[in-house]
């Protein structure tokens, strides 16, 4: 077992550097990964480091403790809180009750009580994770596992084969009770890193742990679903309202993190748009793989949210919709291959064998609405896949054969395919520059941050964060005060504005804190680097 990581966070250095150095943490399973002065900075460093103990101090600067515990708490629900304060207030007690800390310990810390304290935490650590690594016990959850007839119906909810019309009565006859009215479905793909892993023998048993480890973290953050299917566990999210999403992904994104820890697997899930019934389920289940497709860009170990990735199109046209879906599913994410297996298949029923060629181009007429449609949703150049003087509908007239309207689709669905593959590629360079053109334009806003700009971008904050690192080498706050002390350099050189005006100036709105940021950067406070 790999020793548990401690992040302990307290403003009085000689109280930090004074538990750290006491205690051998590795004897009793542990290491410290880092330390913070103050909840701000400590927040940043959890995000980062992902620790499984945070040991942090109630009274600090700019964010206290029971805060910062909080917010852990909410993204990641797994990791302890233990908190330290100086007082035997029964109100703090209290507080700290409400966010689930572990322990409450009370200053100046005795390095023997914390030792019994970390002993207690490293049992509970170990019978987590000893849980969800136990054979015995996910072979006893296999075989106890959704039954046979429940798990048929959600397939076929999935795949858009219910009964629409008897679908209460059938929810109610499996005893599947969904309390909300916006659904949202997510597949799960699994894989397996280490090859000395438990789970390469067992390798049917990965996803019941997959699925096991998801409804342990998930119990406490939204109503939910989960089955297995062609060798993924789906899921699908039961949701009050539309904006409880964000939540829900920040939920499986843990899932994500925990899977990889505990399994020493990798885990990426796609996940589809909200449905407002669960007859509608399909629509999001072929979203969620359509995200999937975009692991290969992305990476794994997070969840890849469609409307993050893709434009939303309509996919009810008046010719055959399942079709339609392949058509169109063919031209966003496959290959040459798979538009030629398409559009044979579109293009093979026998009827229109027997059809007058007139009758055929409003056939026509429709695939090409759908391949129009696909093109302007990436905002695409219609003439550049359609050719110069492209005349719309018009267009089909001067085809004469079902083999030559083949052949011309097949012709224009691959240069559609390969310019919403170049687009892809560009997508993300072009948010993250309109991010970065957003942040020189508004770096003094102190309200300015990862959930402001996502709001500006229409992105989620888990995704947003993911590209905006792989382009730039850097996190959204790192670059956002790398901006920031740019400019206060240059007011400072420039100016004889008091450096409280100038911290405010460049986005902080505490004097204190903007003196604390421009040190921890450059070694050196605001006023003394003036007086160079």
């Amino acid at each position: 077992m790999e020793l548990y990581k401690i992040l302990i966070v307290d403003d009085e250095e000689e109280i930090r550097l004074g538990v750290i150095k006491k205690i051998n943490w590795e004897y009793y399973g542990f290491k410290v990964i880092g330390d913070a002065s103050n909840g701000i900075e400590a927040w940043e460093k959890a995000n980062n480091l992902k620790p499984d103990i945070v040991m942090t101090d109630i009274r600090m600067p700019f964010m206290d403790g029971l805060e910062l515990g909080a917010k852990i708490q909410e993204v990641m629900p797994s990791t302890k809180i233990i908190i330290f304060s100086g007082c035997d207030d029964f109100e703090y007690a209290q507080k700290a009750i409400s966010i689930n800390v572990s322990e409450y310990v009370l200053k100046p810390i005795n390095s023997e009580n914390l030792i019994e304290i970390l002993k207690k935490l490293k049992c509970k650590l170990d019978e987590e994770y000893d849980e969800k690594r136990n054979i015995e016990v996910l072979q006893k959850y296999y075989a106890e596992s959704i039954p046979v007839m429940r798990e048929q119906f959600l397939i076929a909810a999935i795949e858009g084969k219910i009964d629409n019309v008897n679908l209460n009565e059938e929810l109610d006859r499996l005893k599947i009770n969904f309390k909300f009215k916006y659904f949202t479905v997510g597949v799960i793909n699994l894989d397996i890193n280490n090859h000395n892993s438990i789970f390469k023998e067992n390798d049917k048993l990965l996803p019941i742990s997959a699925q096991k480890i998801l409804k342990d973290i998930m119990k406490n953050i939204g109503e939910f679903i989960s089955f297995l299917y062609l060798d993924n566990v789906i899921i699908i999210g039961n949701l009050k309202e539309k904006e409880e999403l964000n939540y829900f992904i920040n939920g499986l994104n843990e899932v994500c993190r925990s899977f990889k820890k505990i399994i020493s697997g990798s885990m990426v899930i796609g996940l589809g748009r909200i449905c407002e019934n669960f007859s509608k389920v399909n629509l999001s289940y072929k979203d969620a793989k359509n995200a999937l497709e975009y692991k290969v860009i992305l990476g794994r170990e997070k969840v890849i949210y469609i409307k993050d990735v893709e434009p939303d199109i309509s996919k009810s046209l008046d010719f055959n919709e399942n079709l339609e879906i392949k058509f169109v599913d063919a031209i966003k994410v496959g290959t040459s291959s798979d538009i030629d297996n398409v559009l044979e298949e579109l293009f093979s029923i026998k009827s229109m064998e027997l059809l007058p060629i007139n009758e055929f181009k409003i056939y026509g007429i429709e695939i090409l609405t759908s391949l129009i449609k696909t093109i302007k949703s990436y905002d695409l150049n219609i003439s550049d896949i359609m050719g110069e003087d492209f005349n719309d509908y018009l267009y089909l007239n001067n085809l004469s054969s079902i083999l030559e309207i083949k052949e011309w689709f097949k012709e224009r669905a691959n240069k559609a395919n390969e310019a919403i593959k170049n687009e892809r590629i560009n997508s993300s360079k072009i948010l993250v520059d309109k991010a970065k053109k957003y942040i020189k334009e508004n770096y003094n806003d102190y309200e300015l941050s990862v959930d402001k700009m996502c709001l500006v971008l229409h992105l989620s904050p888990a995704y947003f964060s993911t590209i905006f690192k792989k382009e730039t080498g850097v996190s959204f706050i790192n670059y956002l005060t790398d901006i920031r002390l740019e400019e206060a350099i240059r007011l400072l050189n420039t100016t004889d504005n008091k450096t409280s005006v100038i911290g405010h100036n460049v986005g902080y709105l505490e004097p204190n804190y903007f003196s604390y940021v421009f040190k921890k950067k450059f070694g050196i406070s605001p006023t003394r680097y003036r007086k160079r």
